[in-house]
């Protein structure tokens, strides 16, 4: 095959840079990164032609140039990061950026960035000053702990705690705590890289005390109490509690260090979901560090917090392992403006969207599911739209089996396949994530704000409509 005539097809870039639909980035990009994406496109396209001997293909791909071109113009003037609308039910969604925070909060937060901050400045003395006393003393009060730091993520908090106080010593760990936390990243493999030596005992399925003292030795330096927040062990089960390893390291005085992964500082049974053990419960039997996550249960940024005594946080403050952990103002601005909604509990449970939407009646869910329904018959959608009852989950690792009772707009589109309707919601101009049961298109109202309705209904009549085309 001669395919010298096909890369004589391929325009010149001066050629391609007057075409409008190029032009039209001009107000965006310099001059020099649309050039830079042209060529990577025609370098691309060269390859391909190098590589295939389909005609029909070649002639395909030179002919989506110039639309392949302005997606990548399009697409990195817009941006990777952006607004989706979740309508999976998942409320902590690991994949969807976890918590979310409020207008209100967002608007404090905004105020305290948009200047100059005393991030590290003591303005009684005008010294220096230390940004582990932005929230330091809000998490002490909310938690009942002597002191308190924040690095980057609890798996950094982890690390931290372990490389400050178990160096090169024994960390004991009960086999059934060795958890996976998502992306392939594993706290045995977390603690090995702190420089702690990992002592494991008991078995997947039953560790008692005895394994514990068993396990002590001169060389110990912390037991390690890992909280599987993400699953559960049912049936033939047994674990040490919380009160009885307090005991057993008081007597020893080797400190105990617990990671409650995703954390939380509300009891959650009085709206009928499980218990998930509180923080400051942890703080009250005993523990002498405690680490958990600031995105998940506690509703705020990403964040490793760090709860406990004193003495400890002091030498864990000191490690240089802090300064590379630590995080910046805003983390710090968005955290203080969560903990202080905190101060006044039932405010927490109406202004911080994690746990509103956790503890949200199912009858305004169904009010809601409702009014979506009316709202996308009265668009004249051609799909057969019914509102069903559902489950929704805490995710984020959290409570892996409460299900919470929810209600759903569940589609049946009757001018494509599901599947094709699914994959058109996620290329919306804002994305819509849903799932799909039974070959139906299910919208959990669960995750979905009052405000995010008109957006939903106008961009499923825009896909519909152009469906039909």
């Amino acid at each position: 095959m001669d395919k010298n005539r096909f890369y004589r097809l391929i325009p010149k870039v001066d050629t391609i840079m007057e075409r409008e639909a190029i032009q039209e980035f001009d107000n965006k990009l310099d001059r020099k990164h649309i050039l830079s994406i042209i060529r990577q496109e025609l370098e691309a396209l060269r390859f391909f032609i190098e590589d295939t001997n389909d005609v029909d293909l070649i002639k395909h791909r030179i002919d989506i140039m110039e639309c392949n071109i302005v997606s990548s113009l399009h697409k990195i003037s817009q941006g990777n990061l952006k607004k989706v609308i979740n309508c999976t039910g998942v409320i902590v969604h690991t994949n969807l950026g976890r918590s979310i925070i409020s207008n209100e909060i967002f608007e404090e937060i905004k105020q305290k960035l948009i200047g100059y901050t005393n991030l590290e400045y003591d303005l009684e003395s005008g010294t220096r000053g230390s940004r582990h006393s932005i929230v330091e003393s809000l998490l002490c009060l909310l938690t009942g702990a002597e002191s308190a730091m924040i690095v980057n993520n609890n798996a950094a908090a982890v690390m931290l705690a372990l490389n400050t106080l178990s160096l090169n010593k024994d960390t004991i760990v009960s086999r059934g705590e060795l958890v996976e936390i998502g992306g392939s990243f594993r706290i045995p493999e977390v603690m090995k890289m702190s420089g702690a030596n990992l002592v494991e005992v008991g078995t997947t399925n039953k560790t008692r005390l005895s394994d514990y003292e068993n396990a002590i030795s001169e060389n110990t330096g912390t037991i390690m109490k890992v909280h599987t927040s993400n699953y559960t062990i049912v049936g033939f089960s047994e674990s040490v509690g919380i009160e009885e390893l307090a005991n057993l390291q008081d007597s020893k005085g080797i400190v105990l260090i617990e990671d409650l992964g995703s954390g939380t500082l509300v009891d959650f049974r009085p709206y009928g979901i499980a218990h998930e053990p509180t923080v400051k419960e942890s703080v009250e039997k005993g523990i002498d560090i405690v680490t958990f996550s600031g995105d998940k249960l506690l509703g705020g940024p990403q964040a490793g917090l760090i709860v406990g005594k004193k003495y400890l946080i002091d030498k864990m403050k000191k490690n240089q392992l802090a300064r590379v952990l630590r995080v910046d103002k805003f983390t710090l601005a968005a955290l203080e403006s969560i903990l202080k909604v905190y101060l006044k509990e039932e405010n927490a449970f109406n202004q911080i969207p994690t746990l509103h939407m956790i503890t949200q009646k199912k009858e305004m869910i169904r009010v809601k599911a409702e009014a979506l329904k009316v709202m996308l018959i009265e668009k004249g959608l051609k799909s057969r739209i019914r509102v069903i009852e559902t489950e929704s989950m805490i995710g984020g690792g959290s409570l892996p089996v409460a299900l919470i009772p929810s209600y759903a707009v569940e589609i049946e589109p009757l001018i494509c396949r599901i599947s094709t309707f699914e994959k058109a919601l996620r290329h919306a101009p804002i994305p819509i994530i849903s799932r799909i049961e039974n070959d139906k298109l299910i919208l959990d109202l669960r995750t979905v704000s009052d405000d995010e309705l008109g957006i939903i209904v106008n961009q499923l009549r825009d896909i519909v409509e152009k469906v039909m085309e």
